[in-house]
This record gives structure tokens, sequence and C-alpha cells, in this order.
């Protein structure tokens, strides 16, 4: 399965991003030399923002403009629906769920086929979850000791928009999550601004 120590990794410690609160991550952050402690100019900081937000989704550019567009489209604001349409992304429920230790490791659960979305499997890791949607692990996959120790320890991780059933190895979008509901530090203002030029 996906490392954490790896070309992403180290990305995101140059965008500046906490990755996990991993200890090699905050003590870069912490002495001051990522690119977004720099001086930088208004486009600069559009540009670094939009790229932490990818880097951390691990969204290539061309599906990031995709999700920019629709987000313009919605009612509501569209640096909110951006971020609403990127957490309800299959592999992203798959990791807040606590399948997986990563993005990147829940994209492989997905792309491998252990997901199964109301109870039909799905391998697109950007498929979009709506609300009311089951994810669950395949059964065949729920004796996977580390899919079940990813499972069991991610109980600490709970977020308000998604609820969890151990018994079934599944979890269910109640609801759109609330901007301050996801955990990332993000001006998605300047990722729209970056855009609407």
């Amino acid at each position: 399965m996906a490392k954490m120590m790896g070309p992403r990794f180290k990305q995101c410690r140059r965008l500046g991003l906490n990755v996990c609160g991993h200890p090699k991550a905050m003590d870069r952050a912490g002495r001051g030399t990522s690119r977004a402690d720099k001086k930088l100019s208004p486009y600069g900081l559009q540009l670094l923002e939009k790229q932490r937000l990818r880097a951390y989704y691990g969204v290539l550019e061309k599906q990031f403009r995709n999700y920019v567009k629709k987000a313009e489209k919605s009612k509501e604001s569209t640096g909110v629906a951006l971020i609403q349409m990127l957490e309800c992304r299959l592999d992203n429920v798959v990791y807040r769920l606590g399948f997986a230790n990563s993005i990147r490791q829940a994209r492989q659960m997905v792309v491998h086929g252990h997901i199964l979305v109301n109870g039909k499997k799905v391998d697109i890791p950007s498929f979009a979850v709506q609300v009311g949607d089951e994810v669950s692990l395949r059964e065949k996959s729920r004796t996977n000791v580390m899919f079940k120790e990813n499972f069991e320890s991610g109980a600490l991780n709970e977020y308000p928009y998604l609820s969890k059933d151990r018994d079934k190895f599944s979890g269910v979008l109640t609801r759109l999550p609330e901007r301050q509901e996801v955990p990332i530090e993000i001006d998605e203002i300047l990722i729209v601004e970056f855009y609407s030029k």
C-alpha cells in the first residue's frame, strides 16, 4: 500500500502543508523554510494556495479546474462549494472514514476494488459521493489486517458529516460538510481569485 514518505510528502512539506502532524513536516514548518514563509506577491499567494489545496487532495490541474468551474455554478459561495466537492470525492471519504492512513492509500484501495458504494463496486477515486450514500469495505477485504487496524484505530477521527458503523465496516455521508468542519487550513478566497482572472 501507499507509504506516507514519498514525492507527495516532500511536495506537501515544500508547500507548507501539515502532513498528518508528522515530526519532520512540523519541524520544517517551525523553522520557516517552506515556500509559504517567503515574501510573495498577491499572485504568488494565490498560486501557492491553489497548489496547496491540489497537493492535499492529490488532484491534477485539469480536474481541479473542472471542480472550480462546477463550484462557480453552484448556489453556495464558490470557495465553500469547491471544498465540499473535493471532500465528497470517494477517495477522500474513504480516508475520512478511517479505512486508510492517507488519501493516496485510500485512492489505491478504491482503484483495486476494495470499496463498495451502496453495495456496488466503484473503482473511480473521483466518484462524487452523494448525501445518503453508504461507503463500505468489500466483504472479502474485511479480513485484511491492515484495513481492520486502520478502521479500528480511526475511531479518534470522527467527522460530524460522516456516520460510521464499525460492525458493518461502513459509513454514510449524512450531509455536506460545513467549511469549518474540514480540517485543512486553506484560504479558498485566494483560489477563487486565482481562477477568476
